[in-house]
């Protein structure tokens, strides 16, 4: 499929308004045809006119043709085959393997949101009959359930160009609850956004549902975002990307005339805390596993441990040991982007440099543009506790151990942490009663906790939470993967003494969906 570096404005593609740009090629360090334009503000406007006015049409349509349109978006991205492959590759200087998986998880998730719309669970339909003869006052009848909240901005984010993109958690989730979406392509993957924008597209013509059910804006600066989230017709966000980036379009969100819900995922350094049993017992096993986790996509995950809390003593010295080795072996890889590997190369020179921090391991050196060599930082606890720049997020593949004196400055470095995606606990029987008295703690510092495992890898299904308290998110009561993400573009309504034939169809006498009733 030829590439054309245009919009996608509903039913047509026309050329943006704005400036042209070009993708580059990370691996080669060049720039690759062809050349993208980005949306001027009469291209966001028209975008947003026609998500507004397409959304009563859709959110009206039958559960089933809302299911099956997701279903056919995937579909239709298998169907671009190979030509979507090799351009996300190229785009993003990552393996194949790693974009078939990326695939397949896409897919997955609009599978999974597919089989929740059919439920219908997720309209949470209540029902409380009338009651005329309660003392002292009858009761009228109430019914409730969700509806979509509207219009959605949606942000692709730069290290996974599929599924957290055009047609990523917050696009499937968005469209499963009834919400047309405006997507702002991430301009380091812009081909591989418009191969999946134009699968969505012609899924939408198929199912032949509203014009402006899907939009697709390219931008390579901050005009086209700033734009879109300003924008008075569109009534939630979606973002994946930095802290800065994050809580800049929150701030606008916030300062609109009618405020409107913001989902970010900012900033995580999912920490791992490895108690004294299970670092005594098994030293060797957690440092491959942990310079597995870390190496893993060159660093660039969410979910990615970018920090080690352990007691000092003889156990976390063989630990830094054949972390030191097995590491050393770890060759250098091509990062996402020239931009995210400037940014990384100077973040973790700057924690390098912090008092107190020294250098414990590195991998191998890199060969050629772009690539991230491997490296971890080590400090004691009076240095961690001391200095904030150490807890800030480095994203990329570097990481930091911190030895403490014992069990107290371990749960108060652990009390201060800021808000994560996720906290692990490297534990053994011996140490379930350290751990008992650290959960409270963790409960609240965290959206997902684990138990010796590491996080990189976030399984997309009913009960994962890929959320957190601040700066891992800008709302701890929500998840960006998994089925409870279609609650975030969803709000309540109550229906007071409706005739049937004027209910909506989740809360008539024959729904045929699930209902609870009181």
């Amino acid at each position: 499929m030829e590439l054309t570096g245009n919009l996608i404005l509903g039913n047509c593609c026309p050329r943006g308004g704005g400036n042209g740009f070009y993708a580059d090629e990370p691996s080669q360090d060049c720039p690759l045809a062809p050349e993208f334009f980005a949306a001027d503000a009469a291209d966001v406007d028209r975008a947003c006119q026609l998500a507004e006015q397409a959304f009563d049409a859709y959110r009206a349509l039958p559960l089933s043709t809302r299911a099956d349109f997701l279903t056919r978006i995937g579909e239709n991205i298998l169907a671009l085959g190979e030509c979507l492959i090799i351009r996300a590759m190229q785009e993003t200087g990552l393996p194949r393997g790693r974009i078939e998986g990326e695939r397949a998880r896409t897919v997955g998730q609009l599978a999974m949101f597919a089989a929740v719309v059919r439920r219908g669970e997720f309209l949470q339909a209540i029902v409380e009959e009338a009651l005329p003869e309660r003392k002292p006052l009858p009761r009228p009848d109430l019914r409730q359930c969700h509806i979509p909240l509207g219009p959605v901005a949606v942000f692709g984010a730069s290290n996974f160009p599929l599924a957290f993109s055009v047609a990523g958690g917050d696009s499937a989730s968005a469209l499963a609850a009834g919400c047309p979406i405006v997507v702002k392509a991430h301009p380091s993957h812009p081909g591989t956004s418009e191969l999946v924008g134009r699968a969505i597209q012609q899924a939408a013509q198929q199912l032949a549902l509203p014009e402006g059910v899907f939009s697709l804006l390219h931008g390579g600066g901050h005009e086209v975002g700033e734009q879109l989230v300003t924008h008075p017709l569109i009534q939630a966000v979606g973002f994946t990307g930095s802290r800065a980036g994050g809580l800049a379009l929150l701030a606008l969100a916030q300062r609109r005339t009618v405020p409107v819900p913001f989902y970010a995922e900012m900033s995580s350094i999912n920490p791992q805390i490895l108690l004294p049993a299970a670092l005594a017992n098994r030293s060797t096993e957690l440092a491959t596993r942990f310079v597995d986790s870390l190496t893993l996509g060159v660093g660039q995950f969410c979910t990615s441990p970018g920090l080690v809390l352990a007691l000092e003593g003889k156990a976390l010295t063989q630990f830094c040991q054949h972390l030191t080795a097995t590491l050393a072996k770890a060759p250098a890889a091509t990062m996402l982007s020239r931009g995210i590997w400037q940014a990384w190369r100077d973040k973790a020179a700057g924690l390098a440099a912090v008092d107190g921090v020294s250098l414990l391991a590195q991998g191998q050196p890199a060969q050629s543009a772009n690539q991230g060599q491997a490296s971890v930082l080590y400090t004691d606890g009076a240095h961690f506790l001391a200095e904030p720049r150490l807890s800030e997020e480095v994203f990329g593949p570097t990481s930091l151990v911190v030895g403490f004196d014992d069990d107290a400055q371990l749960q108060q470095a652990i009390r201060a942490l800021e808000g994560q995606l996720t906290l692990t606990l490297h534990v053994d029987e011996a140490d379930h009663p350290l751990a008992q008295t650290l959960l409270p703690t963790l409960e609240r510092r965290a959206g997902r906790l684990l138990v010796n495992g590491f996080p990189t890898g976030v399984d997309v299904g009913y009960a994962m939470v890929h959320g957190g308290p601040f700066p891992a998110t800008s709302d701890a009561r929500s998840t960006s993967v998994g089925a409870g993400a279609i609650a975030r573009f969803l709000r309540p309504v109550c229906y007071q003494d409706f005739p049937d034939a004027l209910l909506p169809a989740a809360l008539r006498q024959e729904a045929a969906i699930p209902v609870q009733r009181y």
